[in-house]
């Protein structure tokens, strides 16, 4: 009896502690559960830091690469920002010479328009009425307010270079004439430089070369009339330049 009391009590104890212990167990695995719950989480949200750590990142070094972008092209600009307060400094000066240029320049311009027309007035009087127009033309442009001085000197230079090129060209032309009282109509004029100055009628009756000395002029040997022929049509280009005799005053010993 006692033996039977002392087994039951066993089993009994053995059940409460096998009891416990699945409890323990249950508890601890809950535990478990719930750590490895928690650092599944933490480990989530590590990586959406370590994730968001790299896009911050990423955004700072582009934000990084384009400030230096930037103050590469603010330095850029400074630098033509300097070189055009250069340039407006030079332009201030510039416009201060040119007040002082054009008071100079104006005086320089009539002066030339002067010289140009005692040149006209003592030249050979070839092209008289062409010469003159141009000369007249001029005074009106220097008369006039809405020219620039630039656009007088131009102007003036052209006329220059024009008359330049008489020197050194031959030209035969005609017109209407008054020579020494006597109005010709459709003369031949031939202009060898300004050397000498040739009028021809069309039947050859008339011959006459310009004498500058007496602003005369003056009947040309009828020994000439080939080489003037000849000269005629060199200067309208029908023929090849060539050498050609003709008529010119014999030097003189300066005074």
């Amino acid at each position: 009896m006692r033996a039977s009391i002392t087994a039951a009590v066993s089993a009994m104890f053995l059940a409460g502690v096998s009891a416990s212990a699945h409890a323990q167990l249950s508890a601890a695995v809950q535990v478990s559960q719930q750590t490895i719950t928690e650092t599944e989480r933490s480990q989530g949200r590590v990586e959406q830091l370590d994730d968001q750590a790299q896009s911050l990142l990423n955004d700072y070094r582009a934000n990084l690469k384009q400030l230096e972008q930037l103050n590469r092209y603010n330095a850029s600009q400074q630098r033509q920002i300097e070189t055009q307060e250069r340039e407006k400094e030079s332009l201030k000066a510039d416009i201060a010479n040119i007040a002082g240029l054009q008071r100079s320049v104006q005086p320089l311009i009539e002066d030339m328009l002067t010289g140009l027309e005692k040149l006209v007035a003592a030249d050979l009087p070839f092209q008289t009425g062409e010469r003159a127009n141009r000369v007249a033309r001029l005074r009106r442009v220097m008369e006039d307010p809405g020219q620039s001085p630039a656009q007088r000197y131009r102007l003036i230079v052209e006329a220059y270079q024009i008359e330049n090129e008489y020197g050194r060209t031959i030209e035969s032309y005609r017109a209407d004439a008054e020579l020494d009282g006597t109005q010709y109509e459709n003369l031949e004029f031939l202009r060898i430089g300004r050397i000498a100055l040739i009028a021809k009628s069309d039947d050859d009756r008339l011959l006459k070369i310009y004498d500058k000395a007496s602003g005369q002029w003056t009947d040309l040997d009828g020994s000439f009339l080939s080489s003037v022929r000849v000269a005629s049509r060199m200067a309208r280009e029908q023929i090849p330049p060539d050498l050609m005799t003709i008529p010119v005053p014999a030097p003189q010993m300066a005074e």
